[in-house]
């Protein structure tokens, strides 16, 4: 409690660690796909490029086609990159504008 009676709130740290988290999901996305889809064809011994889509059969079903779906959605990450780049430029100063006013209101409070 303050001087004044007011209850002191607390930043909100969990909402700005939330859009952090959304941000490098959305950016990192494809980067993940490239990788699950590289894994899965090696560990299968299967072929894997963005030219042609080769046979992998994983279990019973041909999982080529999906993985190299996969595989070229990686290019996504040539927009989805860039965009997370300028997101956390944004979301980092939303947070220090944030705090700074916030700090300065607990002070006066």
């Amino acid at each position: 409690m303050s001087v004044a009676g007011t209850k002191r709130r607390r930043f909100p740290w969990i909402v700005y660690v939330l859009v952090l988290v959304l941000i490098l999901a959305f950016a990192l996305s494809p980067v993940a796909s490239v990788a699950i889809a590289g894994w899965l064809a090696e560990a299968n011994g299967c072929d894997l490029d963005e030219g042609s889509i080769h046979v992998c059969m994983i279990g019973d079903g041909d999982w080529g086609p999906t993985l190299y779906t996969m595989f070229v959605m990686g290019w996504f990450m040539l927009a989805t990159l860039p965009m997370g780049a300028m997101g956390l430029a944004i979301w980092l100063l939303v947070l220090v504008a944030h705090y700074l006013v916030w700090r300065r209101r607990q002070r006066v409070a």
